[in-house]
Formats: structure tokens, sequence, C-alpha cells
């Protein structure tokens, strides 16, 4: 475990946040996590920078939402506000305690304090757009995070590890293996300018023009696997299920239907959850979409009820409501990015300018 940890520490200051002497990192967890960030720590260290741990505990998000009224609704951290204002580095380890414990929250509560803190996403995405702040999503494995995936806790290290190439010998260069693949899709899909999603219950498109497709490759999010843009918002037109369930801040919502005009999400559909979506499709910017994206990581092949690694699914693409990414060229402001997947496995394809360029989880031009 220890040896495990060691790579995968490194992997994150070394490859992932590229941790410079001077770079001020902000590592915010909960206390679960204090085995890693106690290598982070050592590792960020070695590589000359100068580390700043957050941690959280058990159920504080719930008492907050239970006990915060007016302006404490609406206090920002002294800390994080500064961090996402001025330093270098910032590293999210995911490690949760209860997966569920935030999912009755008083819907107006969340809506106040999600406005508070829209300035400073605002002022996030900004700075890592530009990488002027570099920042990383990463998981550790928990209890909570390994049943909600139905997995043993055993098992769920060895698909976290496994998910982030930490079995190999060199997980680096296997990152770089993986940013090469990548570099061929987008290469071409950024010479294309309009896209189409065609699968079951799919039939949804949008164009580029101006934007730009992504290579993730495991700098921003560990693991990754995924090229990504941000559509341009008035373009998306047509219908699109997402099959595998929706999971956010607690919530768990089942086959989504999203009918789209000219951008605007115009009508929405769920088998269970709707009122939780109907909620989201109250604040603002979340009827339009900050996302459009293809998964490539064929080493996650199952579904987790967890974004970070599913979003990431060889053979699916998901698409985002809400928030663009400025380093695509997206515009739409909003303090939700909501993930949803959509299956592509069976006939699914994707077409650009009218060429079919992917079928049934396969790009037709990479090896």
């Amino acid at each position: 475990m220890n040896s495990i940890l060691s790579k995968y520490a490194n992997l994150l200051v070394n490859y992932c946040l590229e941790i410079q002497k001077g770079d001020r990192l902000y590592i915010k967890s909960t206390t679960l996590a204090e085995p890693l960030i106690r290598e982070v720590y050592r590792e960020a260290l070695k590589a000359g920078g100068m580390p700043v741990v957050d941690l959280e505990f058990r159920e504080k998000g719930k008492i907050f939402m239970e006990e915060a009224e007016g302006d404490q609704l609406k206090f920002i951290s002294p800390l994080y506000r500064q961090a996402m204002e001025e330093f270098e580095a910032y590293l999210y380890i995911r490690a949760p305690f209860n997966l569920r414990g935030e999912g009755d929250a008083d819907p107006e509560k969340v809506k106040i304090a999600k406005a508070a803190s829209a300035p400073i996403s605002k002022r996030y995405f900004e700075r890592t757009a530009t990488r002027e702040m570099k920042r990383n999503l990463c998981q550790y494995p928990t209890i909570a995070a390994a049943q909600n995936a139905g997995m043993s806790l055993e098992d769920y290290e060895k698909f976290v590890f496994g998910a982030c190439n930490l079995f190999e010998a060199d997980p680096v260069q296997k990152w770089l293996d993986v940013r090469k693949f990548q570099q061929q899709i987008v290469d071409v899909l950024n010479n294309r300018e309009n896209i189409r999603y065609k699968g079951e219950g799919i039939d949804i498109s949008f164009s580029t023009k101006g934007r730009t497709w992504i290579n993730s490759d495991g700098q921003t999010n560990m693991p990754s696997g995924e090229v990504y843009t941000s559509p341009v918002e008035t373009s998306v037109n047509g219908v699109i299920n997402f099959s595998y369930p929706a999971v956010y801040m607690g919530h768990e919502v089942e086959d989504v239907t999203l009918w789209v005009k000219d951008g605007y999400v115009e009508k929405w559909e769920a088998k269970r959850g709707k009122a939780f979506l109907d909620q989201i499709f109250e604040i603002d910017g979340t009827r339009r979409f900050g996302e459009a994206a293809i998964g490539t990581n064929y080493n996650i092949n199952r579904f987790t009820k967890n974004i970070l690694f599913d979003e990431k699914i060889g053979g699916t693409v998901h698409m985002a409501i809400g928030q663009s990414y400025l380093q695509a060229g997206g515009k739409n402001q909003s303090s939700i990015h909501w993930d949803m997947i959509g299956n592509m496995m069976n006939g699914g394809e994707i077409y650009a300018d009218d060429e079919k360029i992917y079928d049934s989880g396969r790009f037709l031009f990479v090896e």
C-alpha cells in the first residue's frame, strides 16, 4: 500500500500538477485520505513546493446545511478564497465518508450557498483554463465509495489504482502514451465544425466552430481518458438519452432524456429522481450545455456512480449542463456542471461534418 501511494503521490505532484519550486499547493480532502496526503505532502516538499492542507471531517456539509442561516450560508472560507485567487496549484482528493449524507439538504439553502460561491467558481474556471492555477481531481478509495460502486474495499482499491495506471512500472510514461493516442482524435475533431451523436435514444447535433477539443491526459483529472469541448451554446439541437444513472450532490436520477432546441433544454424526463432534476433546471445557466465529450478509457469498464471514472468509460459520450470550459472557448456560466453519460457501444455513431468517424465505441481512424 505504501509503495502504491508513493507512486500515486509522485504521479500527482510531478506529472499532473508539475509542482515547481515556490509553487503554493492547496490540498483539499477529508481526514480519511490521510495516508495519501502524507505522501503528497512529502513529494510536494521534495519538489520545492509549499503545500497547505485543508481537511473536512465526517458530516461537515450536512451539519452546515442543517444549522447555517442567513449570512452563514454566504460565508466563504478565507483560505479557500485565497487559494482559488492566488495559489499556483490545487489538488482535490475525493475521499468521502458518506455519499448520501447531504441528499436531503434544503434546496433553498443550497441555492443561496451556490450563489455565494459563484464568483469564486468563476475565478477558479478562469485560472484553471489558462493553467495559471494547475489543478487536479483524484480519488482515494474509501468504504463509502466502494459500497456505492457495489464493490469490496479491496476490489475498489484495485479498480482505482488500476484506472490510474499505478500498477504499471512507469505510470507517467503510460499517461504520456494516452496523451499521444488522444491527440490523434482531437487533431481530427479540431478540423471539423459540426458534430452529431447518434445512438439508442440519441440524435443530437452541435457546432464546435471557434471552439477547441481538449486532450484530457490525466493532468487535470486522475484518472482521465476523454476528449471534450464546449459546444456553441445556441447550436445544440435534438434529443439525448443518458442510459447511465446521473449522479449529482448525493442524488441519483435514472434514465434522463433531454429535448433541446437552439441550445436550450425545453423538456426533460427521468424514470426516477425527476423532482431533483426540476430543481437543478431552475438554477441559472443549467438549461444550456457546457460540455460535450467522448470517453476513451477502455480500462474503466464498469459503472461505479463516480463521475470521475464513469465519464471516462470507453464507448460512451457525455454532455454536461451548466458551466462551460473557458479553455475550450465556452461562454455559458453557471454554478452547476453536471455530466450525464450515454452508451455508444451498441451501434452508436459519431459524425463530424457528415463523415462517420466513430462506430460502436471505437474511432474509425485510430489504431
